[in-house]
């Protein structure tokens, strides 16, 4: 709110991430190492469920509470008609890593 009101938006990036604007601060010698570490980790993940974590995300700025949360949970009970929601429940129950087909 301060920054909005008073127009004080000169940021560095440590502060930046106190505020919630950015998730992590990284050296500019490390920034294209560490995006790719991340990239990494989320194409680990099913891309079915990934999408719709990021459709329930985007939705978010534009709906009511009420409407968002009915939005996901939507979005969630579609998980359970994909290939990758069985195997990360599989997965999960006998210990392993899964192996999403992405379906």
């Amino acid at each position: 709110m301060e920054m909005i009101l008073t127009g004080s938006v000169n940021l560095d990036a440590q502060e930046a991430k106190t505020y919630g604007l950015v998730s992590a601060v990284f050296p500019p010698e490390k920034l294209v190492e560490e995006a790719i570490k991340t990239a990494g980790k989320i194409a680990n993940k099913g891309a079915v469920s990934v999408q719709m974590a990021k459709e329930a995300v985007n939705q978010a700025y534009e709906l009511s509470l009420s409407s968002g949360l009915h939005f996901e949970r939507r979005l969630f009970q579609a998980t359970f008609a994909t290939k990758d929601q069985k195997e990360g429940m599989s997965a999960f129950a006998e210990k392993r890593k899964p192996n999403f087909v992405h379906e």
